[in-house]
């Protein structure tokens, strides 16, 4: 089995006044397709930007990230977007919804931005899929949290993608939702042979994954193999 995400000893730092200051430092690992994933640390440990740059939503200062084959180093900032809107899903801890736009639309403007056609009977299905096919008229505004995050939801599934990226996508729900949500995303993970890469501060959350990198300041600490319960440690 191909990998579909390979990050090969990934560094990113930022120059601030004379110091040098190194968000990320030397970070590799390697997934194949259909795989669970988590990053879990501490504030601050560079989860987040980690996940930005397998994105290709940033650059790194040094090292090299492949989605799906494709070098995401050397790409312009158009060609980056294109790729991301081929392969790439995404949820966040704020949802990211338009809030012109009802359910509905925003569940098609993705498959709208690729020229795809009958965009409104796919969207339909996938928002029924997460169970809000009947408010499909409502703006976010009218939704709960947990809704909207179901929304985001089947919007990141609208283009089918080979690798879905969620940043801590229970942080602004409550327990019950979170669980109903978590559910959702694990269940359309099976169903599509996605493979999931989930950034958490929610340790029971990252244990439902196949694996669990841990970062501190920067550097992997840890990388388990949840199933088998085999841990290795990189220090």
């Amino acid at each position: 089995m191909s990998s579909i995400l390979r990050v090969q000893n990934l560094t990113k730092s930022y120059q601030s006044g004379n110091r040098t200051l190194t968000v990320l430092d030397n970070v590799s690992f390697d997934l194949q397709a259909g795989d669970t994933f988590s990053i879990v640390g501490p504030s601050g440990s560079g989860k987040t930007t980690l996940l930005g740059l397998c994105a290709g939503l940033d650059r790194a200062s040094s090292g090299s990230v492949y989605l799906n084959n494709v070098q995401l180093d050397n790409l312009t900032e158009d060609q980056r977007a294109q790729v991301r809107n081929q392969y790439v899903g995404f949820i966040f801890q704020n949802f990211q919804l338009m809030p012109t736009l009802t359910a509905l639309e925003n569940v098609m403007v993705p498959m709208e931005l690729r020229g795809e056609k009958g965009v409104s009977k796919r969207a339909l299905e996938l928002l029924d899929r997460v169970g809000l096919a009947a408010r499909q008229h409502h703006y976010p505004m009218q939704l709960s949290g947990g809704e909207q995050q179901r929304v985001s939801l089947a919007r990141a599934f609208s283009n089918q993608p080979k690798i879905l990226f969620a940043d801590e996508p229970t942080g602004n729900l409550d327990t019950e939702t979170s669980e109903k949500v978590v559910n959702l995303i694990f269940e359309l993970n099976r169903e599509k042979g996605t493979t999931l890469v989930l950034v958490t501060h929610d340790l029971e959350l990252a244990a439902k994954t196949g694996r669990i990198i841990r970062i501190k300041g920067g550097s992997v600490v840890s990388d388990t193999i949840t199933a088998d319960r085999v841990e290795t440690s990189s220090r």
